[in-house]
């Protein structure tokens, strides 16, 4: 996409600080790698880049030595440092703590697909030494920059259908946007997952992760998913951490300061893309003949949500909110001392929204906050 060095991190230099690592979290094929090498490009001839990759093996050997004038004599007479599938490489944060001590003028940008296996391998010797940045599918927002909000509105079915990848949104056909997400699916999302603990129950995965696409919107049971699958419960714990950690799944947990018929221990697990949940129940079928569109419409503007608060700075907790005589709100953001509840109705057009009214239980319990029906009709005031 030719506007993709435009997105919400495309100027890394507002985030160039002295000692400070650039690490890009976020699914595979999202554009981390893209990103970076337009920003390295706009540095100009006098730049002096070195880019390294966690799949040469050379580089992985000398990246994950920790060996000072080895590490040093790598680097020795660039600026600029880009080390792309960090993840790859053993004992990356030493190394890295390495260069940016014996030369805090360096910028350093690494990317990573696992958010568990990046972290975890640049926490400590990092710790307040990175600058986190989580780079997400395309977002409603960014498809404004080519896209008016007529033309957005007209596409809608289109993006909670296939997703909202670059590549998919510069497919020029249906079949080519499906053959794009089986292959992303198979060949990346799950690849990344199954590496990451060697796990040996492949289709255990593949049927968890089919059971998760059928109940979106829905709170999940641990004991059922156990049952249906055949697994322990710690087996559906793990991968379903997994998943978070590897920017598949996405869990929302419920929200309680301490009312009685608040509803809190379980949790609801949308898709970073609802692209990648059609294609892994293989249903492309059009809104009008599906039973999940609701499902569907919510999972889209949770995630959307979530762009929203990540790329403009807003720092909340999210919750979904039930009790038990099943009165709900789909999504609550906590921020600035106040709650802001959101409910997503596919069908809520002009006659709807003026019956829809927040939860008594709800309003009497939180006085303060504020709600919204957010439907087709209105939803680019929320994204």
């Amino acid at each position: 996409m030719d506007t993709l060095f435009s997105r919400q991190y495309g100027d890394l230099r507002l985030l160039m600080l002295p000692k400070r690592v650039i690490v890009l979290y976020g699914p595979r094929r999202v554009g981390k790698t893209t990103l970076v090498d337009r920003f390295l490009d706009s540095l100009g001839a006098n730049a002096h880049i070195l880019r390294a990759s966690g799949d040469n093996l050379s580089e992985i050997s000398l990246l994950s030595s920790q060996e000072s004038r080895l590490l040093l004599d790598w680097a020795s007479g660039y600026d600029t440092i880009f080390i792309d599938e960090a993840q790859r490489i053993p004992n990356i944060g030493l190394s890295l703590k390495i260069l940016i001590d014996a030369r805090p003028e360096l910028t350093i940008i690494a990317t990573g697909s696992s958010s568990f296996d990046l972290a975890g391998k640049l926490g400590e010797p990092l710790t307040g030494s990175q600058v986190p940045v989580i780079l997400y599918p395309l977002s409603v927002g960014e498809l404004r920059k080519t896209m008016n909000d007529f033309e957005i509105k007209q596409n809608l079915e289109d993006l909670l259908i296939f997703g909202m990848y670059p590549e998919i949104r510069t497919a020029s056909s249906s079949n080519q946007k499906r053959t794009i997400l089986n292959e992303l699916v198979d060949a990346c999302l799950l690849k990344d997952v199954l590496e990451l603990e060697r796990i040996k129950k492949p289709k255990t995965l593949v049927n968890l992760l089919s059971l998760i696409a059928l109940q979106v919107g829905s709170e999940v049971s641990l004991n059922e998913l156990s049952n249906r699958l055949g697994v322990d419960m710690k087996t559906v714990e793990r991968y379903l951490d997994l998943l978070e950690q590897c920017f598949v799944l996405y869990n929302l947990r419920g929200f309680s300061r301490n009312l009685r018929n608040e509803v809190t221990k379980k949790s609801k697990y949308y898709f970073y893309d609802t692209g990648v949940r059609n294609a892994l129940i293989q249903n492309y079928n059009p809104l009008a003949i599906r039973n999940d569109t609701g499902a569907l419409w919510e999972n889209f503007m949770v995630i959307e949500r979530l762009k929203v608060r990540s790329y403009s700075g807003i720092f909340a907790r999210d919750y979904f909110w039930r009790t038990w005589e099943q009165q709900e709100i789909d999504l609550l953001e906590d921020y600035d001392g106040r709650l802001h509840a959101f409910e997503f109705k596919w069908s809520a057009m002009k006659a709807s929204r003026k019956t829809a009214k927040i939860p008594a239980v709800f309003k009497e319990a939180y006085p303060d906050s504020d709600y919204a029906v957010v439907s087709p009709e209105n939803f680019l005031e929320w994204v």
